[in-house]
């Protein structure tokens, strides 16, 4: 079992950062594949990033590719989510994820545990 609880959502304008965080508990965390989703009002849940147990395999959506970086620290049992230059488009409460699937797990149906969510709003 895995808890997932995201933090570090807010408003900012359009070109600023945000860092998310997600804290998971569990003593397994590092051996799980963690992603990043992200839904908008009257949209489906969209994949954002993902990275592997060990950090050694990352993949982006084409959408954050060269603007977000997603990191993970297993002794602190917590991924990370670096958004830089952001857009109004990137609006949407954002959820972290963990996943027991190797491979390129960019599907919702593919991640065993969820976060809450926490929101994030880019003025223009």
């Amino acid at each position: 079992q895995v808890q997932l609880v995201e933090s570090g959502g807010g408003l900012v304008q359009a070109g600023g950062s945000l860092r998310l965080s997600c804290a998971a508990s569990g003593r397994t965390f590092s051996s799980y594949g963690m992603g990043w989703f992200r839904q908008a009002p009257g949209k489906e849940r969209e994949f954002v990033a993902l990275i592997s147990w060990n950090g050694a395999s990352i993949y982006y959506a084409d959408s954050v590719k060269g603007r977000f970086t997603i990191s993970r620290d297993n002794a602190e049992n917590t991924v990370y989510l670096q958004m830089n230059s952001l857009k109004p488009e990137d609006t949407a409460v954002y959820y972290c994820a963990a996943t027991r699937t190797t491979g390129w797990a960019m599907r919702v149906y593919e991640y065993d545990y969820w976060g809450q969510g926490t929101q994030v709003t880019v003025s223009s």
